[in-house]
């Protein structure tokens, strides 16, 4: 059976009819590809072909000659209906005996396959993040601006406000410590706010002089231009902040609708904690990046994916390189990381960032600065350009670089290719910049360096020339951690991703020749119809399996008890196995005896202690060995295999037909490049 007729085939068992459009439309293929593949299921009697061309997999009830290669099932297969699953569902004692199977199965590992978290709507619809968000939306609504021209104006607004409340409690600081000084008041200094981190607002840049200025305006100056003057002055008094904010509040053309904006921003408590701001802003970037659509998944890597990084990476002090910076995500959540562990971010990290944008490059330096950061966020294309002399200079590397971009200048790369340059192992002779992105962030590590990034799917396991930059990745000891993310966690697109961990300093470890695969797409919480998200316990949960395998202390610093019990739940090791302690009736009761430090430790008096070990469906340590045995592939699901017992799902069943016809299109990629290659051979030849 050829690979073409395959997939139609797992289409096909999915759907009780499809016509050949439907097919073509789900597969990516051609009419022409759709209708040689039919003519070959159906002369070998695998499908039955309908009026107007429909196409059904074939009853073939007590046949004796099973599929080309069994690759379905091991037995005949029938048309997939309401009514059939329905029938194959057991009843009264059966399903009983089943349920039985089925929960011993799990409770071999006490993973049951999945993880799916309830959803909290009503909680949401009523945070003041949410309720800020649909007061702006209206007023946007109204204004007659894009989505894209308002998103800027809206966010530096929030950012004044939130600088406001940080300079009033400064100010009020250094009025009293001005009564009792020598040097008498400095509360009108710049350099005396500075030095403490905190943003210098001169009277007229402040927001509460704004809220009361005129919606008609004043002495000929409109409110719209009385913003932009503050927005100015602030750059002006604060260097770190020239050429950032946006001054552009001239497109309201309505000064009712700014007016309007002003008061709903003012309505946060300037009471609120310093983080709780930060959230507020963030919070808003990601309902900018949803409105925005693909154009907004330049700038926002949804919290959840970015904490994980974060968690698994650790990045407590040293040097942080995004070259896909976006607005600064990735410095935000390894700064909030460190503030957790009661450590200062500023004393203890160091951000570097590049972007292609210019505006999202202000955008970055914006979300740095109102969360009392700096950094050194460059604009540049990272693949040519290297403006902070990267190789070998970092301690943490974060990023969600562009999937799959194509046209990259490879001739502008020559002289950086090569053992200790930026590409070491080489420029792909495909033209795809995956595995340039792969290579610039593992170039750009220190010997203890660590990678976390987010990948597309198809480059777990591309063929040719990337397979083979994979191997020496592999073979260099470099990859560590291997996760699969399920679908619909970004909000511009649905596919799922992949998520790479590099270490460098793993080489002089246990695990040198072991690379961890977690299986995290059964794990998530729906947030909507159309969008998943992990809880702060998912994301724990699952970083603290990486710290299991490293051998490294559980930390539920982020993920609290929930996370903790799951961990014991699924990796508790005691002589009765996992006892009383985990499976007390209530969480009160599970944790009253156990105070968790900043930093919770694997064992306590009345814990069991928790140990890494391969479960199926979850996580796999994989030997190099195992490793090559696939091809060099990196993709989880080839190594963490299922629950035993376990059905696949429809959604499990999509993302197959997907990685099929992905490495289809590779190798039909490769093969035309091949006949290219023979036939120009040949033409030389025969010259």
């Amino acid at each position: 059976m050829t690979d073409h007729e395959h997939l139609l085939l797992l289409l096909l068992a999915k759907h009780t009819s499809m016509g050949p459009k439907q097919a073509a439309t789900a597969l990516g293929w051609t009419k022409e590809q759709v209708a040689q593949a039919k003519e070959a299921l159906a002369s070998k009697g695998l499908i039955r072909l309908g009026k107007g061309g429909s196409m059904q997999v074939a009853q073939r009830l007590g046949a004796k000659r099973p599929l080309a290669g069994n690759l379905l099932a091991p037995e005949p297969i029938k048309p997939v209906t309401k009514k059939s699953r329905e029938a194959e569902r057991p009843v009264g004692q059966e399903a009983s005996k089943q349920k039985a199977l089925n929960s011993k199965s799990s409770s071999d590992t006490g993973w049951p396959g999945h993880w799916i978290a309830p959803t909290e709507r009503d909680t949401e619809r009523e945070t003041l993040e949410k309720k800020l968000w649909d007061a702006a939306d209206e007023m946007r609504a109204n204004s007659g601006l894009k989505a894209s021209e308002y998103s800027n104006p809206v966010l530096g607004l929030l950012f004044l406000r939130f600088a406001e409340v940080r300079y009033a409690a400064a100010r009020k600081e250094l009025e009293a410590q001005g009564a009792s000084s020598r040097r008498g008041n400095r509360a009108d200094e710049p350099a005396a706010y500075h030095a403490k981190g905190i943003i210098y607002l001169e009277p007229a840049a402040r927001y509460d002089h704004l809220l009361g200025y005129p919606e008609g305006g004043k002495d000929k100056v409109s409110l719209a231009q009385a913003v932009n003057e503050a927005m100015r002055a602030i750059e002006r008094d604060n260097p770190q902040l020239a050429g950032v904010l946006p001054k552009t509040y001239e497109r309201f053309s309505d000064p009712a609708a700014l007016k309007s904006l002003l008061k709903t921003i003012s309505t946060i408590p300037a009471s609120l904690e310093f983080d709780a701001f930060g959230r507020i802003y963030e919070y808003f970037l990601g309902e900018f990046a949803r409105s925005e659509g693909q154009k907004g998944g330049e700038f926002f890597t949804p919290l959840p994916i970015v904490r994980l990084l974060v968690e698994v990476l650790e990045p407590f002090h040293g040097r942080i390189l995004d070259p896909a910076c976006g607005s600064g995500g990735m410095f935000v959540q390894s700064a909030r990381f460190v503030s957790e562990h009661r450590k200062n971010p500023s004393s203890e990290l160091s951000v570097f960032g590049m972007e292609k944008e210019e505006a999202t490059t202000a955008l970055a330096r914006m979300n740095l600065a109102m969360h009392g950061l700096e950094g050194d966020v460059k604009q540049a294309i990272s693949y040519y350009d290297d403006p902070h002399n990267a190789t070998g200079r970092f301690d943490y590397v974060l990023a969600n670089p562009p999937f799959n971009v194509n046209k990259v200048d490879k001739e502008r790369l020559e002289s950086m290719v090569g053992h200790g340059r930026r590409y070491p192992y080489g420029v792909p002779r495909t033209d795809n910049a995956n595995y340039l992105w792969i290579q610039l962030f593992h170039s750009a590590l220190n010997a203890q360096g660590r990678a976390g990034f987010v990948m597309a799917n198809s480059a777990s396991d591309a063929r040719s020339s990337e397979q083979d930059i994979r191997r020496q990745l592999l073979e260099d000891h470099a990859v560590d951690v291997m996760v699969s993310v399920g679908p619909n966690m970004f909000y511009t697109v649905t596919l799922p991703c992949t998520l790479w961990f590099l270490d460098k300093g793993k080489r002089s470890t246990a695990r040198k020749d072991t690379v961890l695969f977690l299986d995290a797409r059964h794990i998530y919480r729906q947030v909507d119809r159309a969008h998943r998200d992990w809880t702060e316990a998912q994301i724990g949960f699952l970083a603290n399996i990486v710290r299991l395998y490293r051998g490294e202390e559980v930390d539920v610093t982020f993920g609290g008890p929930e996370a903790l019990a799951k961990l014991t739940e699924i990796f508790g090791v005691q002589e009765q196995g996992v006892a009383a302690w985990a499976m007390a009736a209530e969480p009160t009761e599970r944790y009253a005896k156990l105070a968790l430090p900043t930093r919770a430790t694997q064992t306590t008096a009345d814990s069991p202690s928790l140990r890494y070990r391969d479960i199926p469906g979850l996580c796999k340590a994989a030997t190099l060995a195992d490793i090559a045995a696939q091809g060099y592939s990196l993709n989880p699901g080839r190594y963490v295999g299922v629950v035993p017992g376990a059905d696949l799902s429809d959604e499990d069943f999509q993302e197959k037909l997907q990685a099929l016809n992905e490495e289809l299109v590779g190798l039909n990629a490769q093969a035309r490049q091949l006949e290219e290659t023979i036939e120009a051979n040949i033409t030389d030849l025969l010259d």
